[in-house]
């Protein structure tokens, strides 16, 4: 029931009924997946490798960050900015699901091509994540700059962190990332939606008669499917986009980033958004024995970020999070189209009882 289906005229629902099932999709999935996106996010913008061997990685995998975080901030910081996260997934599913049907209508009703097509998908699941993307991308930064901060927190509220980002950075400063992010997300989305509706063709093709009964069981695992699929193709630029999202916030994140030690004290080079001067404070360090490393980088735009990732932390570095993000992609991915379909279900059923 994903997208426009002209041989199911009597399973469509109402748009209104698009963008709710939608949007509670997006709630429920974002409440479940929310510790696995900060875990992936602090590995992201980690500079350091995700290497037990590097003595200045904080991080180097899911559990052990799992564990640190814990022990730290306690289980709270799991869903950091969920607020805002949360606003952001109610707001984007329904945007994204209706935009697409939508669109794949659109489509049908031109009459060039099939509504159903795997490049009509791709073309219309990309496009409708565009939109979507567009519409809540301000809440997506606001996300990510609640999920990175360590402690003690830079921003205590939502609306704190409004007003502060407005008044030094900027009104720009809410579309931070929004090139990278609208370049990772039409092949993302679109993978999404088309190899869901390729892997469902599959599951139909190799699954037994009496197997094809539980349809739930088929969303999830072909939405799962598609989740990690996309996310592999596409994960470098999603790592770009967080990196440039925190630019101008390093001393939020100094305690799980890189930083400078000097003899007995760590310095902490906070680079200004302004000018090029470097604010340094001088803390007692309790790894002495650390050697010198450079300070939390500074990106000047997309094709600076990947250069400056490609020379100082090399190929692997384009993939720094990838097992937290798979894994996340598998769950909210499966999880999305599950709690879509289901509730599109929930709606036709409730309008055929009616009927």
């Amino acid at each position: 029931m994903v997208g426009y289906d002209p041989k199911a005229d009597d399973r469509n629902i109402s748009k209104l009924e698009v963008a709710v099932s939608g949007s509670v999709s997006g709630l429920v999935t974002r409440a479940l997946i929310s510790p696995l996106d900060v875990i992936k996010i602090r590995f992201q913008l980690q500079i350091e490798r995700l290497s037990r061997r590097d003595p200045n990685a904080k991080y180097h995998g899911i559990l052990q960050a799992g564990r640190q975080i814990l022990w730290e901030e306690g289980p709270t910081a799991f869903w950091k900015g969920h607020i805002p996260a949360q606003l952001l997934s109610i707001g984007y599913g329904a945007v994204q699901f209706l935009s697409f049907e939508m669109l794949t209508e659109l489509v049908h009703r031109a009459g060039v091509h099939s509504a159903r097509d795997f490049s009509v998908h791709f073309v219309c699941g990309g496009l409708s994540a565009c939109v979507a993307t567009l519409a809540v991308h301000p809440v997506d930064v606001l996300r990510t700059r609640f999920a990175a901060q360590g402690e003690p927190k830079v921003y205590k509220t939502l609306r704190a962190a409004v007003a502060t980002m407005y008044r030094t950075e900027g009104p720009l400063v809410f579309y931070k990332g929004l090139n990278p992010t609208l370049i990772a997300i039409f092949p993302y989305a679109g993978f999404q939606f088309s190899f869901y509706n390729s892997l469902k063709h599959v599951y139909e093709w190799v699954t037994p008669a009496e197997g094809k009964k539980n349809g739930n069981l088929k969303n999830l695992l072909c939405g799962s499917g598609a989740g990690v699929i996309s996310k592999t193709l596409t994960y470098p630029l999603d790592l770009f986009k967080k990196r440039l999202q925190v630019g101008g916030f390093e001393q939020a994140r100094a305690s799980f980033g890189q930083h400078v030690c000097i003899g007995s004290y760590n310095v902490l080079g906070v680079v200004l958004t302004k000018g090029w001067s470097l604010v340094r404070v001088v803390l007692p360090s309790p790894h002495p024995e650390r050697p010198s490393s450079p300070q939390v980088r500074s990106y000047q735009g997309l094709l600076d970020c990947a250069r400056q990732v490609l020379r100082e932390e090399g190929v692997p570095g384009f993939f720094k999070g990838l097992s937290p993000s798979l894994l996340k992609a598998a769950l909210s991915t499966g999880l999305m189209f599950f709690w879509y379909e289901f509730f599109c279900n929930l709606f036709h059923r409730a309008k055929k009882a009616d009927s």
